[in-house]
């Protein structure tokens, strides 16, 4: 076995790095508290997807829909972030915004219009999105043009700079955003989707025993942050998810893929 792996990549915005790494040198004396062997630093430099399938994770979080659709056989579930969200603990949401000068009131004044989702990946960006279009009557017809960005906020900004008509967020994204990106401020809301399991906190499959102490570890964890920390990060506890509290994103999987079949 190698060294053990940690990454928090889900909302490393370069203004969290800073709080992201308090929280992980919180994270870290709980490992070694409870037996671990945990890096010095957390993971910057891997690529998500194999960080994830390592043997030798510790710890990351991951999207609900690769954790549905890649990875649910492959890692253990530790638990679930619970954001500031307004929102169901253990549960998030994405905004759908438009420009702040579009015409667009609501989902059927999309018709026709770019989308531009952050990757094909993402439960939030792009499936949650479909997924909410498809209420609509003949949606197939009428949402034929996107773009991708690469990232939730890359995504904010083409739809303030008028590359693209509009986008889903997910709700913490845009929290940051309009905390941290100029462009948010140029954007407004016409609609939510329906919440989902957030992001997940996974591991390397490992026994019960070792991941209620992984469990706890987090929580105590976060505990222990700081006000500012605890606030920059938005969390205000851990839920402990079960995976089948995940098939919903599954569920809807299927539905966006019998509306827009392979258009998707």
């Amino acid at each position: 076995m190698g060294e053990s792996i940690v990454s928090l990549p889900m909302y490393d915005w370069p203004e969290l790095q800073i709080y992201n790494d308090k929280f992980y040198q919180e994270l870290r004396k709980s490992f070694l508290s409870q037996g671990f062997n945990a890096p010095a630093t957390l993971n910057r430099t891997h690529n998500n997807m194999d960080v994830w399938l390592d043997d030798n994770l510790l710890l990351s979080q991951t999207c609900g829909l690769p954790f549905r659709t890649q990875l649910k056989d492959k890692v253990s579930l530790v638990g679930t972030p619970a954001y500031g969200l307004n929102c169901g603990a253990g549960s998030y949401y994405s905004v759908i915004v438009v420009h702040q000068d579009a015409s667009a009131v609501d989902l059927d004044d999309l018709k026709n219009k770019t989308f531009v989702y952050n990757e094909k990946g993402s439960q939030s960006g792009y499936a949650a999105l479909l997924y909410t279009l498809g209420t609509l009557k003949d949606a197939p017809q009428y949402f034929t043009s996107s773009v991708q960005s690469g990232s939730h906020r890359q995504s904010i900004r083409n739809v303030a700079e008028g590359r693209a008509d509009f986008a889903a967020i997910d709700a913490l994204s845009w929290e940051l955003a309009l905390r941290h990106e100029p462009s948010a401020q140029k954007l407004r809301i016409i609609a939510n989707s329906e919440p989902t399991p957030t992001l997940p906190f996974i591991s390397a499959s490992r026994s019960r025993k070792e991941l209620d102490k992984l469990h706890m570890a987090v929580v105590d964890a976060m505990v222990a942050l700081d006000e500012d920390t605890r606030e920059a990060l938005l969390f205000i506890g851990f839920a402990p998810m079960q995976l089948s509290d995940y098939h919903v994103i599954e569920d809807r999987l299927k539905a966006v893929e019998k509306i827009f079949g392979s258009q998707y």
